[in-house]
C-alpha cells in the first residue's frame, strides 16, 4: 500500500478488489478515473489495487487506440493507458449437459470464446457417474481440438437441467440422471484436476446474457428458457437470484392446473407438462397422424410445427393450448417481479407460437394494468453455445473470487499469469 493510505479491512479490502476488477471487465478498457468513477472507490484507492493486479497477471495495460487530442485541437496528445482484464491469465470451460448431448466452450480470463465444441451423449447416459466420464471425454476432446490439454486448464463450470443446489453442488433431481441427490459435485472432483462449479442451466443462461447478451448493464431482468424444460433465471441489482436455499426460480414447476398433467418431476399440472417439448409430443402422439414416425425428438417437433403453419387444425389447437399456458404463467411473473425486461431463450424459440402476438397480448390482458408500458420481450436464439458461455462465466466468477481471496491473504504472492504447484490452492 503506497505511503499516506491507511490499511484497510482484509473484508473491505477484498470487496473493493472484486469491485475494481469486475468494474474493469464491465468497461471492456478503462482508465483508472473511470473505474474510480463507475466504482464510487477513490482514485487513491483504485490506483493501489489495480497496481496490485497488475503485479498479479491479472490485468494489464493497453494504450488508448483513439487518444484524445493535444492543446487547441492540434496534434494528438499522448495515449492514454487503459486497463483491461488479461485474457491469458486463466483458461476456462463451460459446460452444458443435455439428455442427449454435451456443448463445451473455452474462454479466456476475459471472457473472449475459443473454441466451441459439441459431443454426443450415447444412449443409455442416465447415471451420474458415466455422464461425469462422457463430460471429461467431451471436455479433453474440446481442449484437443484448441491444441490444450488438462494441465491447462484453470476451471470448470457445469450447468444441467433440474433442481440444484449450486453451494453444494447437489443434484436433487435431474432428467439427465435416474436417480435423486445426487452428490454430483464430488463425482467432478473426482474427474477434473481443477476446481468445478455447478449451477442450473436456467441460471446460466441468465447469466449468459449478463455477460454477453441484452441483459449486459441492465440491473433487473428475467429469462425465461424453453427446451426439453421450461426454466428461468432471475437476475435483481445486477445479481444472479436463485433463493433462500438455493433452488428457486423454478418456473417450470409452478403450477397452472390442480391436478393436471403428469410432468417428468413426477407432480402434476406443472407448466412444464403443457409447453415443454415433451409434452407438446405427448398430445401430438395421441391427436395426430404425423405418417412414419421420424427418428428423433427434434424431426417430430418439426414436423409438428410444420402441420401447424399449414393449417392443420390438430396441430394449432396443441400450439394454441400452450400458449394460452404460457401467457397465463408470464402474467404471474410480470405481476410478481414487475420486470423491465424478459429474455425468451431455448431451442423452443423456432416454434413462434409460444411467443408471438397472441400469446404477449394474453400476457399483458391477465397482467395488472397501471397505465404504464408492458416489459419488454426480447427473443434470443443463441441455441446450446448460450448455456455453455454461461458455465463459463460461472466458472470466471468462482475463478476470480478465489484467486483474489487467495491473494488477498497473501501479500506475497506477486507471479503474474497462472499460479504454480507452490501458489495458494484456489
Amino acid at each position: 500500500m503506497p505511503d499516506g493510505l491507511p490499511a484497510q479491512p482484509q473484508g473491505l479490502r477484498l470487496r473493493n478488489r472484486r469491485a475494481v476488477l469486475s468494474a474493469i471487465r464491465r468497461l471492456r478498457r478503462a482508465a483508472r478515473v473511470d473505474v474510480a468513477r463507475d466504482t464510487g472507490i477513490s482514485a487513491a484507492t483504485v490506483t493501489s489495487i489495480t497496481a496490485e493486479l497488475v503485479a498479479e497477471g491479472l490485468v494489464e495495460e493497453v494504450l488508448d487506440e483513439a487518444p484524445e487530442p493535444g492543446e487547441r485541437g492540434g496534434a494528438r496528445g499522448r495515449p492514454r493507458v487503459l486497463l483491461r482484464v488479461r485474457p491469458d491469465a486463466f483458461l476456462v470451460c463451460g459446460a452444458k449437459i443435455s439428455e442427449d448431448h454435451i456443448t463445451v466452450t473455452l474462454m479466456d480470463f476475459e471472457g473472449g470464446e475459443q473454441l466451441n465444441h459439441v459431443a454426443r451423449m450415447p444412449r443409455g447416459s442416465d447415471s451420474a457417474a458415466p455422464v461425469a466420464g462422457h463430460l471429461r471425454a467431451a471436455v479433453a476432446e474440446a481442449l484437443t481440438l484448441l491444441g490444450r490439454d488438462f494441465g491447462a486448464l484453470d476451471c470448470l463450470g457445469v450447468g444441467l437441467p433440474g433442481f440444484l443446489e449450486a453451494s453444494r453442488r447437489l443434484v436433487h433431481w435431474s432428467p439427465c440422471f435416474r436417480a435423486r441427490d445426487v452428490d454430483f459435485g464430488a463425482l467432478l472432483d473426482e474427474a477434473f484436476p481443477c476446481p468445478v462449479f455447478l449451477d442450473n442451466d436456467a441460471n446460466l443462461a441468465a447469466l449468459a446474457e449478463q455477460w454477453f447478451g441484452y441483459g449486459k448493464g441492465v440491473p433487473e431482468f428475467l429469462v425465461v428458457t424453453i427446451e426439453h424444460g421450461v426454466g428461468m433465471g432471475i437476475v435483481l441489482d445486477h445479481k444472479l437470484y436463485r433463493g433462500g436455499r438455493g433452488i428457486g426460480a423454478e418456473f417450470g414447476h409452478t403450477k397452472v392446473e390442480l391436478d393436471g398433467a403428469l410432468c417428468r418431476c413426477g407432480q402434476r399440472g406443472c407448466l412444464e407438462a403443457y409447453v415443454a417439448d415433451y409434452a407438446l409430443l405427448r398430445e401430438a402422439t395421441t391427436a395426430l397422424d404425423l405418417g412414419a414416425r421420424p427418428v428423433d425428438r427434434q424431426a417430430e417437433l418439426d414436423a409438428l410445427f410444420a402441420a401447424a403453419k399449414a393449417g392443420d387444425a390438430m396441430a394449432l389447437s396443441i400450439f394454441n393450448r400452450a400458449g394460452r399456458m404460457f401467457s397465463l404463467a408470464l402474467a404471474n411473473l410480470v405481476n410478481i417481479f414487475d420486470p423491465a425486461l424478459i429474455i425468451f431463450s431455448g431451442e423452443q424459440m423456432r416454434y413462434d407460437f409460444l411467443y408471438g402476438t397472441r400469446v404477449l397480448d394474453q400476457m399483458r390482458d391477465n397482467a395488472l394494468c397501471l397505465d404504464r408500458p408492458p416489459p419488454e420481450v426480447r427473443v434470443h436464439k443463441w441455441g446450446d453455445r448460450l448455456w455453455a458461455m454461461g458455465a463459463a462465466a460461472l466458472a470466471i466468477d468462482g475463478l476470480t473470487d478465489r484467486v483474489l481471496g487467495s491473494r488477498a491473504n497473501d501479500q506475497s504472492e506477486s507471479r503474474p499469469g497462472r499460479t504454480g504447484p507452490s501458489a495458494p490452492a484456489y
